[in-house]
Formats: structure tokens, sequence, C-alpha cells
């Protein structure tokens, strides 16, 4: 009894020592959306897809990615590549590309499985919009990598893309 008594004071005292201590520290405090914050290194956010340093798609359309999501939010069609439409450096390209980011979980396992490195998580985080359509991305959308997080602010504190 004088047991669970001492370890019940002890997490009290323990808890009240974390209390303490946030309470003598300064917030850190971002002025969003004129401050952006830096995201860790290892941060999943927004997908890309990457180009070769020809300009060609590194997509070579094996579905690796859509086969290990977990929830199945990666949609490839393959097509094959002519001498005349050469659009990846393989034998096959990815003519349909989609990602239903409203369903998928940032686990990372496409960026994994791809053999190319063609589909890469970077550090865009702004994703909201009104519209669910928009969070279908196609191949076009994928490709296409702008600068991360650029906002405007007017005087009446309301947010356009720049």
């Amino acid at each position: 009894m004088f047991a669970s008594a001492f370890d019940g004071i002890k997490n009290l005292l323990i808890g009240l020592g974390v209390t303490f201590k946030n309470m003598t520290t300064e917030p850190e405090t971002f002025q969003y959306p004129e401050v952006k914050r830096d995201m860790p290194s290892r941060y999943r956010g927004r997908h890309f897809l990457n180009r070769d340093e020809n300009g060609l798609e590194k997509c070579v359309g094996c579905s690796l990615c859509s086969i290990n999501c977990p929830v199945g939010c990666i949609h490839v069609v393959a097509a094959e590549n002519t001498e005349e439409n050469r659009v990846s450096p393989g034998e096959r390209y990815a003519a349909v590309y989609e990602i239903n980011i409203l369903r998928c979980i940032y686990c990372g396992y496409c960026e994994e499985a791809c053999p190319v490195d063609a589909v890469v998580l970077r550090d865009h985080y702004e994703l909201a919009d009104y519209d669910r359509d928009t969070f279908v991305l196609q191949k076009d959308d994928l490709l296409k990598y702008p600068e991360p997080n650029q906002f405007r602010v007017n005087y009446l504190g309301n947010t356009s893309k720049v």
C-alpha cells in the first residue's frame, strides 16, 4: 500500500516538474503565413515525380509504388516507349499516374519501392483546398515542382498563390 502511494506521489511530482519546466520557457511562435516553418529533413509531404538529367521522366511504369501502397491511393497505367515518342529512359513509361492525396497516409512506401527514384515526397505541407477534385494529382501536377509554400497575404489576411 505504501509502495503504490509512493509511486503515485512520484508520478505526480514528475508531471508537475514537466509542467513547471514548460511554464518558464518562451513559446516558439511563427508569424504564419509570412514566415514559414522549416520542416525536418525526413519530413514526408506532397508527392512529386522526378526527371533525369536529359529531361525525361524517371518513372518507367513498373507500378511498384501502387503495389506497395497500403491504402491503394496510387494508380499507374504503363505504355510502351517508341523511338518517335521517348518519354522515359526505359522500355515503358507511365501513361497515367494518379495519386489521391486524400487517401494517402504519407508512409513513404512508394518512395522506398521505386527502383529508379522517380517518386519523392518533399517538404510541401500546405495542401488545403475547398475542392476535392484538386486532391487527385495527375502526372502533369506531379512533374511540376513549385517553390515551397509561395503565398502572398493581402491587408485583410487572405492568402493567395503567387
